[in-house]
């Protein structure tokens, strides 16, 4: 998951670096137009979601390596995995919320 979710924020950061140096948008109109096309918002959404994964995987691995007792470990974990769900759950009310 994690090289898929890398692989994938890499792709999503290549293509912004070239839509923005191709089509520059100077407005704020431009830029709404852009950010709210369909397409823009649904890859948006997969960039966020890859994120989260990645972020998780990666403190999981660390968390799993370093946390001892176990007992806090277990509590380490859990606060990872619900500070990242609430993270998700912000992203959806962000991306899904009406432009205007």
């Amino acid at each position: 998951m994690q090289r898929a979710s890398a692989a994938y924020l890499l792709l999503f950061v290549l293509f912004l670096l070239l839509s923005f140096t191709v089509r520059p948008m100077h407005t704020y109109a431009q830029w709404r137009a852009w950010a709210t096309r369909p397409e823009i918002t649904v890859a948006f959404f997969f960039f966020f979601t890859a994120l989260l994964v990645h972020m998780w995987v990666g403190l999981r691995d660390v968390l799993l390596d370093y946390a001892r007792p176990v007992s806090v470990r277990s509590y380490l974990l859990a606060a990872v995995a619900l500070g990242l769900f609430a993270l998700g759950i912000y992203m959806l009310f962000v991306l899904l919320r009406p432009w205007g």
